[in-house]
């Protein structure tokens, strides 16, 4: 789904407030020298968020997410609030696609179909 208008705004809005928090939580996590785990962690949030910022593969990405935020928050190792917030964020992307002013949109939009009489 590749809304415009306002809604597409809205999206647009949704992606980069996700992504610039899911690469600014990472990037501080990972300068902190954490464990194994966190840094797997934290280095799939950065991915991920970067795929949101550009609006690339965005299901795929909120999907991922979803996840890193459900470990965190399994694990204990980001703050509740922030986790239970990206995780939901990443399923309402899944669910409502990229908008129109995405990468996505441009790959995998809205094709016209000519359909000539023989």
């Amino acid at each position: 789904m590749f809304p415009n208008g306002w809604p597409g705004l809205a999206l647009l809005l949704l992606r980069v407030a996700a992504g610039m928090l899911l690469m600014y939580d990472g990037a501080i996590a990972l300068q902190l020298g954490p464990s194994l785990r966190t840094i797997i962690l934290q280095s799939v949030a950065l991915g991920a968020g970067s795929l949101l910022l550009l609006g690339l593969w965005t299901p795929v990405a909120g999907v991922l997410v979803t996840c890193v935020e459900a470990c965190c928050m399994l694990l204990g190792t980001a703050p509740l609030r922030s986790s239970i917030l990206l995780g939901a964020v990443g399923a309402a992307l899944v669910a409502l696609g990229p908008g129109s002013l995405s990468i996505d949109a441009r790959l995998f939009g809205r094709k016209r179909l000519d359909i000539r009489e023989p």
